[in-house]
């Protein structure tokens, strides 16, 4: 477990500038658009068509990025944004019909079910070879990462009580002191990936613990860390990156939480990641993996680092601030793509009361 200590080891290098406002797709953006992405001379050249990306992350985020490699290539893109599990699905439905050329998903779930119904293409094995095994598969490679951690308040929460796994929340200590976001994709990832991990009867049994334990609802990431923050409960469930979000925006001395990062192979230590797929239907294959080599840059890399705290996933980009070292993290063995059941892990959250 690290958890996160008083002060910030290393001055925050970004714009403080953040948008907190839950996009479609369930993530968060940042208003300060065009900065971190600079367009530098490529020899890619220029495009023989319009690049056309299904995109599960938001406007707001990604298209400066989009922008950037339009100006580095010359290949012009045009952009459907949605909720990654929405577009994953209509691209199974278009089948090889789909005008998709290229699918950037919020989550490796999402990725999995393209490849799973045979529509996705390969990744240049170099390309995959710059993210860490765990992080990529044949047709996919992942962008960014996001860790699932526990945020608590230490005014109420004493070292010795700090969870060192999502199990130690269904003890009575918890009751009525826990956040979760049923609601959000990046917590239905995480069931999943409970699910995955330790089977759909460990899983069912985590969440009803919870509910027993009086578990308190909220509609996101950033009302459970307002609410710790606030008093109002003394633990939640988040993705690391809200914290430092928060921290970038009004100061830590403002922010009375701290961040547990839970480890041992716990659910609740599951590193997702952001991914890109190019598809096999593709009549542009050549410009389809320019846009997968790009967001894999160092520019597009230090863009995502600064501005939205993800972890890059490439060696040469140091991630923001003073995360603990991503290979450090000892998340749930399991294959990211196998996070595509969410359909599954849906019904269960209803049938427990959740949803």
């Amino acid at each position: 477990m690290f958890t996160k200590p008083p002060a910030l080891l290393a001055p925050l290098a970004l714009s403080t500038a953040l948008l907190l406002a839950a996009c479609a797709s369930g993530e968060d953006a940042p208003t300060t658009a065009t900065q971190g992405v600079t367009a530098t001379e490529s020899p890619a050249g220029s495009a023989t068509g319009v690049l056309t990306v299904y995109s599960g992350r938001s406007e707001e985020l990604v298209d400066p990025v989009i922008q950037a490699f339009t100006a580095q290539t010359g290949i012009e893109v045009e952009v459907r944004y949605a909720d990654s599990a929405q577009l994953a699905s209509q691209i199974i439905e278009e089948g090889e019909r789909t005008p998709a050329d290229v699918f950037f998903a919020q989550d490796a779930g999402a990725l999995g079910a393209v490849d799973k119904a045979g529509l996705a293409g390969e990744v240049d094995p170099g390309v995959l070879e710059l993210v860490p095994e765990q992080y990529r598969a044949a047709s996919w490679v992942g962008v960014t990462g996001r860790a699932r951690v526990v945020v608590y308040d230490p005014r109420e929460v004493a070292d010795e009580e700090v969870p060192t796994s999502v199990d130690d929340l269904t003890d009575p200590r918890w009751s009525g002191q826990v956040g979760l976001a049923p609601t959000n994709a990046s917590f239905q990832s995480f069931v999943t990936a409970y699910r995955v991990a330790e089977g759909d009867e460990a899983a069912r049994a985590w969440l009803e613990a919870m509910v027993a334990n009086d578990a308190e609802v909220f509609e996101g990431n950033t009302p459970i860390l307002d609410g710790v923050d606030n008093g109002v409960i003394e633990a939640g469930l988040i993705n690391h990156y809200y914290w430092y979000r928060k921290v970038a925006e009004v100061g830590e001395a403002d922010v009375a939480s701290r961040l547990a990062f839970l480890g041992g192979g716990d659910p609740g230590a599951l590193v997702n990641v952001a991914g890109v797929q190019p598809l096999g239907s593709t009549d542009q294959p050549a410009e389809a993996a320019a846009f997968v080599q790009y967001l894999l840059s160092d520019d597009a890399q230090t863009y995502f680092a600064t501005e939205t705290f993800e972890y890059p996933l490439v060696a040469t980009v140091e991630p923001a601030a003073d995360l603990p070292a991503l290979d450090s993290i000892e998340g749930p063995e399991i294959d990211l793509s196998d996070l595509d059941s969410l359909r599954e892990t849906i019904a269960m959250l209803e049938e427990v009361g959740l949803l």
